[in-house]
Order: C-alpha cells, then sequence, then structure tokens
C-alpha cells in the first residue's frame, strides 16, 4: 500500500512538471513574436535588446554590429575579390510572417553563393523599410536580405537596396500572397516554387564587410555584401510589406551601428573583367 502511495505521489508530481513545462514552452513562444521591437522609446527598442535576453547580449556588447553606414571616404576600393559567384534553382517556398518581418523561406536546397571557397546555402530572405544600412549617410526605402548558413552554421548575406519608383518584378510575383497575409491573421503562406534567380542585383559592384545579424541575437562574424546599385520598388509594394507584418509600426528598420575601425571594401572589377 505504501509503495502505491508513493507511486501516486511521484505520477501527480510528473504530471504537474509537464503542465509547468509545456504552460513556459507556450509562454515563451508568445512572446517571442513581440519580444522586441523597433520603437526608441519602448523598453524592448533596439537600445535594449541586448538586455531582453542574456544570449542577445551581443547586440548591445558586440564591436562588429549591423548595418553599418557605406561611407565613400572610408571605403577601401579593390579589384581581386571577383563577381559575387551564386548559384540558385527554384524550389517550394513559404511566405511567414515572423511578427517584426515578412520572410520567404525555401524549403529545399534552393543554391548557394561560394565566398572564399566557402559553400553558404540559401535560406531565406526578408525585408526592412526604411534601409538598414546607409551609402554616405542616405537611407533608402527598401532593403531585402538574402541569409545564407555554412556547413559550419556561419552566416553571409547579401544586401540589396531599393529607392521607390517602378514597381519590383519579383515582389511583384508575390504579391497576392502578400496580399492573403495582409488581409488575415495566417502567419504562413505556401507560395510553391520560387526562383532566387528572380531577386535581381543588376550589379557586379560591392561591399563587403564583417558584421552581425541585424536582429536578435545579433550575432557577429556575418559576412556581409552589399550589392552597390540601388533598384527600384514600388510605395505600394513597401506599404503592403509592412502591413502584412500587423505589427502597428511603420518600420522595422535597426539604426546604423559604429564602425569601429572595420575595414570595407568596394569591389569594382578592371576593365578586362568588365568587358
Amino acid at each position: 500500500m505504501e509503495k502505491f502511495a508513493t507511486l501516486i505521489l511521484v505520477c501527480s508530481f510528473l504530471i504537474v512538471l509537464v503542465l509547468l513545462l509545456s504552460c513556459q514552452a507556450t509562454s515563451d513562444e508568445v512572446e517571442e513574436e513581440r519580444e522586441f521591437n523597433y520603437e526608441d522609446d519602448s523598453e524592448k527598442g533596439p537600445a535594449r535588446w541586448g538586455k531582453i535576453r542574456q544570449e542577445w547580449s551581443m547586440c548591445n556588447k558586440g564591436s562588429m554590429q549591423s548595418p553599418i553606414d557605406l561611407l565613400d571616404d572610408r571605403v577601401e576600393v579593390v579589384s581581386d575579390m571577383g563577381r559575387l559567384q551564386g548559384s540558385y534553382r527554384p524550389r517550394n517556398a513559404t511566405l511567414e510572417n515572423r511578427g517584426h518581418d515578412i520572410m520567404l523561406k525555401w524549403e529545399a536546397d534552393a543554391g548557394f553563393i561560394r565566398i572564399n571557397g566557402t559553400l553558404y546555402q540559401l535560406k531565406q530572405c526578408h525585408w526592412h523599410s526604411p534601409s538598414e544600412h546607409t551609402v554616405n549617410d542616405k537611407s533608402f526605402d527598401l532593403e531585402v536580405h538574402l541569409v545564407h548558413q555554412s556547413p559550419t552554421g556561419k552566416n553571409a548575406v547579401t544586401g540589396i537596396l531599393y529607392k521607390i519608383g517602378e514597381p519590383d518584378p519579383f515582389l511583384t510575383s508575390i504579391m497576392d500572397y502578400l496580399a492573403d497575409i495582409s488581409g488575415t491573421s495566417e502567419k504562413q503562406k505556401v507560395v510553391g516554387m520560387v526562383d532566387p534567380k528572380q531577386i535581381k542585383t543588376g550589379s557586379i559592384k560591392y561591399y563587403r564587410y564583417i558584421g552581425s545579424l541585424t536582429i536578435p541575437p545579433c550575432t557577429q562574424d556575418v559576412i556581409w555584401t552589399i550589392v552597390e546599385k540601388v533598384r527600384s520598388v514600388s510605395s505600394e509594394q513597401v506599404k503592403l510589406l509592412r502591413v502584412a507584418v500587423h505589427d502597428g509600426s511603420d518600420t522595422n528598420a535597426r539604426p546604423v551601428q559604429p564602425r569601429n575601425r572595420r575595414v570595407v571594401q568596394l569591389y569594382k572589377p578592371t576593365v578586362e573583367e568588365e568587358n
């Protein structure tokens, strides 16, 4: 009888423990969506990201944070880095509202870029408005980030800047799906086959520097490639990207971070390479 009572007590304890852990997991998932924001005067704003979670401390303490301002008089012009080496292919993709941006995530191997002999596989892309990186203190209306990862977990991000003008063809191709997310409380929308090559760069010149992810946990040692040419996007497309998030904010751009003597290179090909 005593053994039976002990068994009942142990079982009751385990049930309570499971329920507590389940509640905690659910709470974490809910909080994660709105755990940080972009409001300057908010307790969850960019200046306090590093204090929200211990594992986000790099957001405040890191010395190689992104984004930065790309100043012409501080850029080292080089011609030996070579053109961007990318190989992309169409794969199924899903649009996802992450609570702070809209992300397009490829479900399988959608290709890669090669940097210094290392392959970085394309994982997803997402948009920030206005742009996070600036050029000579000038910001732009939109910035897309193509996030790649190496087999060892290192990140490489390609950024493309946009100003208001003609509609962007790639965004035009997914506008209906964006509108679907915008008009409902759905967090995901299956898009189907999406070819990353349709995200045009339009330039062989690019900036290169070592920085960080621009959202928590602000992981450093990210290889950043910012395409020099600024492309065009319509004001309707920028607005829809913001409305679709449902966060009530007009921006999702982290402020520019200190450069801290980091080297920023600008690849300009030789005349022979251009031809």
